[in-house]
């Protein structure tokens, strides 16, 4: 009664509770008892933006579609604003994921409709410097600007992407009086929303259903048309006969997100991989899949992201109102293959992911955050994969099968770190800051950016000392016709799989540039249509 009560008082429903009373047909793993096999046209692995484009269009098309995803099935309902639940419901391993040698930390979603439920919105066409440079190095055909514009297009009026109709918070404020006062042009981040409450708390699942990720807009699509979702199901490899996938070994995973003993086998005409730049290519390792070039996995690119924070005299309460609405791409273009460009943005700062950002313990820390209303950030995004010194990691498996990411920082992105804190400690100076810190481990509260300066160009920029984070997964089963360096076609085919596609941002070949979420979209909203059309006959 109560949980009417209060979707009264909110005028908002729960698209996936009333779907599944309308009769969709979702299935917990964790509920088999026994051995099963489940048979669809398509399988889909991965519920994210990739998986969730294509489902709908499948599904549209005439296919019986089923959608397979590890983890749970949240939504409306489930969204409190509580990062506790949030990141141990919604995140890939709580929101501890890390690179193998503990250097960056890795936010990715786990359930259904992926980091796109848990995402901040910002939505970016994939710059065309970035799609120049894959035609031209990788050989991929049909994403030039002028082609991809169309399914951009298509996406945005899906998804209700665009800029930001609002003043921004106090939080993203800073980032553009900043850059006023420097002469540095900035502008408004498109987002993908629908009448948004301005809450900011979107990285714990939107509440309202204003943001519009795939949990409320392609997958109940998908569903209405008679696809069916498995959730609580980890796709562990692939069952291959000659050139050709003849099934999945899913296995069942219960409440606590533990192997319940219980494996599923899923039969499909065709499977699509939309597990991610980790997931994808470590089912792709553990399945032996034919690589001649060893290419799966290699090239995996990450936006290496770096933080600077600042305190004011006047509130910020950073963790309220849109979490991103203000950029800049002032030193992200200056050239392609030099040192490394980066994209300038600002982050929500809500109390348990402050915790960790601030790098403190103990008294300093618990006096830090009692600051927290007056304290303000901003990231900066660097754009890797462009340069012979920037190669990316590779995905490599644990014993237990499980991904291990080695993803090196090396010299050649530490120097780009070093500027990053340089450019936005200036840019928080001149906003006004009253003190700025960049978040690295000997890095002190400087009062004036000149002492600023001074100190940072002292600091060791190495391993585990400057704070270095990323949402933004990319690479490891790259696109295009050059066999020597890709593994998936231009048509997302699996080079050496008949009926194995890949649409996800593991396709990429270098890294974005920029948000990779509406690169996504675009990217399986063409590849996803050509697979209907083939499928189908129809054009």
């Amino acid at each position: 009664m109560a949980k009417k009560v209060f979707e009264e008082i909110r005028g908002i429903t729960d698209p996936i509770l009333e779907g599944i009373s309308n009769g969709w047909v979702t299935l917990d793993a964790g509920d088999y008892s026994e051995h099963a096999t489940l048979e669809a046209d398509v399988a889909i692995i991965g519920t994210g933006a990739g998986g969730g484009t294509t489902a709908e269009i499948l599904a549209k098309a005439g296919l019986k579609v089923l959608l397979i995803e590890e983890g749970p099935l949240k939504s409306t309902n489930d969204f409190k604003m509580d990062e506790r639940q949030a990141y141990k419901d919604l995140y890939q391993e709580n929101a501890g994921r890390m690179n193998k040698d503990g250097s960056m930390s890795i936010l990715q979603g786990r359930c259904v409709g992926g980091t796109t439920v848990i995402n901040w919105t910002s939505s970016f066409r994939t710059p065309e410097q970035t799609l120049q440079y894959w035609g031209e190095q990788f050989d991929t055909k049909g994403v030039s600007k002028g082609e991809m514009a169309p399914w951009f297009d298509k996406m945005e009026k899906r998804l209700n992407i665009a800029p930001w109709a609002f003043a921004p918070n106090e939080n993203n404020a800073v980032l553009s009086r900043g850059a006023d006062a420097l002469s540095i042009p900035w502008k408004t981040i498109p987002r993908n929303v629908a009448g948004c409450w301005n809450l900011g708390y979107c990285g714990t699942g939107c509440p309202t259903n204003a943001k519009q990720s795939m949990l409320v807009t392609t997958i109940p699509s998908a569903m209405d048309e008679g696809s069916q979702l498995l959730y609580s199901a980890r796709a562990e490899r692939l069952i291959m006969e000659n050139d050709k996938v003849t099934g999945i070994e899913v296995t069942a995973l219960d409440k606590g997100y533990r192997p319940t003993g219980v494996k599923l086998t899923v039969k499909a005409t065709t499977v699509v991989l939309a597990a991610g730049g980790i997931n994808g290519p470590a089912m792709m390792l553990r399945s032996k899949a034919p690589d001649p070039k060893g290419l799966v996995g290699k090239r995996t690119f990450f936006h290496p992201t770096t933080f600077s924070f600042a305190s004011f005299e006047n509130e910020i309460n950073p963790y309220y109102g849109a979490p991103q609405s203000i950029y800049s791409d002032h030193f992200q273009w200056d050239s392609v293959d030099g040192p490394v460009g980066y994209k300038l943005e600002v982050p929500p700062l809500h109390p348990g992911l402050t915790s960790v950002l601030l790098m403190g313990h103990g008294e300093a820390q618990f006096e830090e955050l009692n600051k927290l209303p007056n304290l303000s950030s901003m990231i900066a995004l660097l754009r890797d994969g462009f340069n012979d010194d920037s190669e990316g990691g590779s995905i490599e498996l644990a014993d237990d099968g499980s991904a291990i990411i080695d993803y090196e920082i090396n010299d050649y992105l530490w120097e780009g770190v070093k500027r990053t804190h340089l450019t936005m400690a200036e840019l928080q100076f001149a906003a006004g800051a009253k003190a700025v810190r960049a978040a690295h481990t000997e890095a002190k509260w400087e009062t004036s950016w000149e002492a600023s300066k001074a100190a940072i160009n002292k600091l060791d920029y190495s391993a585990s000392r400057a704070l270095v984070g990323s949402a933004h997964v990319m690479g490891g089963m790259t696109m295009g016709e050059d066999l020597e360096r890709c593994v998936v076609g231009s048509d997302g085919k699996y080079h050496y799989l008949d009926n194995l596609y890949v649409i996800d941002g593991s396709v990429f070949p270098t890294s974005i540039g920029a948000n990779p979420q509406l690169s996504i979209y675009g990217m399986a909203c063409r590849l996803a249509t050509g697979l209907a059309e083939k499928l189908t006959g129809r054009t």
